[in-house]
């Protein structure tokens, strides 16, 4: 059985507030729990209305304390906002109160726009010192040596397993070379899917962190009663990003009726390219896309998100989407 997780922006939605989004999040991880998901992580973005992960390392500290055994982290952090050490201090803690739960996924990007880097005292070109920031990161879970002038405390010598995301063929090549599991970005940024899958499993070098490629692959589902209702509910996500792509990034809408009449044929083509990997209907659907998927791409684990505006419609897609994880082969 491929394992299933589960990738959390936790949305705030159109008359709603943080709290009471932290408030889903924490019962959707234990809803995933009870279900066998492996994983919860959840994404670094700033400025952004609808999204409530920014101080993404604390809200996994409150996901995990309230949750027993699914695995948590992030997906990810963006290293270029941060210092190496600082990470490795808060991946060192969240690890040393929940042992052998949590996960560290990087990513190249900012998560923002350049303002907000600015804001951040962080600047995009510090994405160019990536792969030296990711060693300099690894360096730190390292135990420390003796007269070690810089460690991380805690952190120093505390297993946590460090992810590589991506989006192209940069990080699958980064992911291999350091011996470490991939997981592409293939909910929002399928285009270089094959190409970095093939890279990163073709040129992998083991490592003391991992000896053979592990690669994961997001995608978008969304399962309902029946295909129209799943439809309707992918409404939600299709607006957002037509949204996002007019400069108008809000809260996370309610689902309507007629999304032909809310998009111009330029940006539906935009969304459906973005959106390319997605399994939307009823669990006879779900289960023939998730199946296909899998089959084509020999991922090692998925990485579902689900971007619907109710949130027991959102607990019941998970649900459908374990039952048709139970049956595949």
């Amino acid at each position: 059985m491929i394992p299933f997780s589960v990738l959390d922006l936790a949305p705030i939605t159109e008359g709603s507030n943080p709290t009471e989004t932290f408030a889903r999040s924490l019962d959707l991880a234990r809803h995933a729990e009870r279900l066998g998901y492996r994983r919860y992580w959840l994404a670094e973005h700033h400025n952004m209305p609808g999204i409530a992960s920014a101080a993404t390392a604390v809200l996994i500290g409150y996901v995990a304390g309230g949750t027993s055994t699914i695995r948590v982290g992030a997906g990810g952090i963006m290293l270029p906002n941060h210092a190496p050490l600082q990470v490795a201090e808060q991946f060192g803690t969240l690890a040393s109160l929940y042992p052998g739960r949590i996960d560290l996924g990087l990513g190249r990007a900012p998560g923002t726009d350049h303002a907000t880097a600015r804001a951040l005292r962080r600047y995009f070109d510090s994405a160019d010192a990536f792969p030296q920031d990711v060693g300099e990161l690894l360096a730190y879970f390292e135990p420390a040596a003796p007269g070690q002038p810089v460690r991380a405390v805690p952190g120093a010598g505390i297993d946590v397993p460090v992810w590589l995301l991506g989006s192209s063929l940069f990080g699958a090549r980064l992911a291999a070379a350091l011996g470490l599991p991939f997981a592409f970005a293939s909910h929002f940024a399928p285009d270089a899917m094959d190409d970095a899958l093939a890279i990163y499993r073709r040129d992998f070098r083991p490592s003391v962190r991992l000896q053979r490629p592990h690669a994961m692959l997001g995608i978008n589902v969304v399962a309902a009663s029946d295909d129209a209702e799943a439809r309707r509910l992918f409404t939600t996500q299709q607006q957002s990003f037509v949204n996002l792509r007019r400069g108008r990034p809000g809260l996370i809408p309610p689902p309507i009726d007629d999304i032909e009449a809310f998009w111009t044929p330029t940006e539906k083509f935009g969304v459906e390219q973005a959106l390319a990997c997605a399994v939307v209907g009823g669990e006879a659907t779900v289960r023939e896309g998730l199946a296909a998927f899998v089959a084509r791409h020999r991922p090692d684990e998925l990485m579902i998100t689900t971007n619907v505006f109710d949130h027991v419609a959102r607990c019941r897609s998970y649900e459908i989407a374990a039952r048709v994880r139970d049956v595949l082969t």
